[in-house]
């Protein structure tokens, strides 16, 4: 029988773009429009600047290049740049299971990949959903959270299946750059618990820089160890704590998993996205938010776990921690009646109006929640007034969530709102209309060179 290695690495490199049906295209496309999106909102992070920096360090013969910046780089340097661009906001899209992440961080890899092979739009398509076919089946077999490992550890594994197609590698040579991958990239969970530093929009992006970085190791001819899940030090033994099986991927007639795949409404944490649109719905129906005594949330065990498990999310010091706090999004929510980027700066943090209604929250978990879940991110959120008065909200499914998507033109405007400040109209219109028709690009220069700021 294959190993898990061998079955990831064969999928990866006979997957062809003329196997995806329309549907896997378009929605790839839409994913791809998202995430570089959110690259440009985040560009002006103060990790997406250090990144930036360092790759400015570093020349190749076979560059490739930062987004808006337009500077070149070596290939994993570029991965990692773009990839803090991506995650800094905490906007980009997400895939909840057993193990939940954001499979379109691996979108870093395969651009770089993808530019450097001299490829176009057709197989940087496909490299993308070989990467997330494999961070969401990974991720439907195991939770690593419990054996302290995050879901980067995941995603160490798409981008290397990723670039590994972008680059147009064989099957052998993929297998070789997963085992190298595998190897020596396992992530810790405490990236994302207690007072989140910094590294939480730096770790996946680090992950699709080992992961380009081993699959042109693999090119040139490097092994790795073998099998690296399955061999009495692998990674069984060591992360998941125990075997698993994966599930047959998609193609001839059986589904993708980028169809499963939600695009964020608000700029935070997964999990928070069906609590924070209760706590509008609630607002609206609220006479005066400064009456509030109370505000209880249901949801489910796992979302609590990250988005409210410890002290800290009661009383965020960052931007890190803030957006991966279930009760100052929703004290967001209540106060301002929106979410947007510039609510985790500072000036929010300690604002002392935000705070109390912050500390009013009580989090409890709904057995039907997590009897739905991971199918449903369901919440129901209570505001009680100080004269008694009760209003409340129920939400299973966010506006973005797979079973109640953004259409095209909300997809388009939110690209247009992060591009906002970096790209003039006529450059966002440009970007947007190669992206749109990024099957027809024969080399992704084309598409790069018009994403310059």
């Amino acid at each position: 029988m294959a190993t898990i290695a061998e079955r990831l690495s064969s999928f990866a490199t006979s997957l062809r773009f003329q196997d995806l049906p329309p549907e896997v295209v378009h929605q790839t496309k839409r994913m791809i429009i998202d995430t570089l999106g959110c690259a440009f909102g985040g560009y002006a992070g103060q990790p997406s600047k250090l990144a930036r920096d360092l790759a400015s360090m570093l020349s190749s013969t076979q560059p490739a290049t930062v987004l808006g910046s337009g500077q070149t780089t070596s290939p994993d340097m570029a991965a990692f740049a773009n990839g803090v661009m991506i995650r800094y906001l905490d906007f980009n899209d997400g895939y909840t299971s057993k193990e939940s992440g954001h499979p379109s961080d691996s979108i870093a890899a395969t651009l770089s990949a993808t530019e450097v092979a001299r490829a176009g739009g057709q197989r940087f398509i496909t490299a993308t959903v070989v990467a997330y076919e494999a961070f969401c089946r990974v991720c439907d077999a195991v939770d690593l959270k419990p054996q302290g490992f995050d879901h980067v550890t995941v995603g160490c594994i798409a981008s290397t299946l990723g670039a590994a197609k972008g680059l147009g590698l064989s099957e052998e040579q993929t297998h070789q750059a997963l085992n190298l991958a595998v190897a020596s990239n396992l992530a810790l969970y405490q990236t994302r618990i207690g007072d989140v530093s910094m590294w939480k929009g730096c770790a996946y992006a680090n992950a699709s820089r080992n992961a380009i970085f081993a699959a042109m190791l693999a090119r040139k001819g490097l092994t790795g160890p073998s099998p690296i899940f399955e061999g009495p030090g692998g990674y069984f033994k060591a992360v998941s704590g125990e075997p698993f099986d994966l599930e047959p991927f998609g193609g001839e007639g059986r589904p993708f998993k980028i169809m499963e795949c939600s695009i964020k409404r608000y700029p935070l944490g997964l999990y928070s996205q069906t609590v924070v649109q209760a706590a509008l719905e609630v607002r609206q129906q609220l006479p005066d938010v400064k009456d509030i005594a109370e505000v209880n949330i249901e949801t489910l065990q796992t979302a609590i776990d990250i988005m409210a498990g410890d002290e800290e999310k009661w009383r965020p010091a960052n931007r890190e921690t803030a957006d991966h706090s279930m009760p100052y999004t929703v004290g967001v929510a209540l106060l301002y009646g929106e979410v947007k980027q510039d609510h985790f700066d500072d000036v929010y943090l300690t604002n002392q109006e935000l705070l109390d209604i912050v500390a009013k929250v009580k989090v409890n978990v709904s057995e039907e929640a997590n009897r739905r879940a991971p199918e449903a991110m369901l919440c129901r959120l209570e505001v009680v007034t100080g004269s008694g008065q009760r209003y409340s909200s129920e939400v299973a499914y966010h506006k973005g969530h797979y079973k109640d998507p953004l259409d095209d033109s909300e997809v388009e405007a939110k690209f247009r709102s992060l591009c906002e400040g970096r790209l003039s109209n006529a450059r966002t219109s440009a970007l947007l209309e190669r992206l749109w028709n990024l099957d027809k690009v024969e080399e992704m220069e084309e598409v790069l060179r018009v994403a310059k700021i």
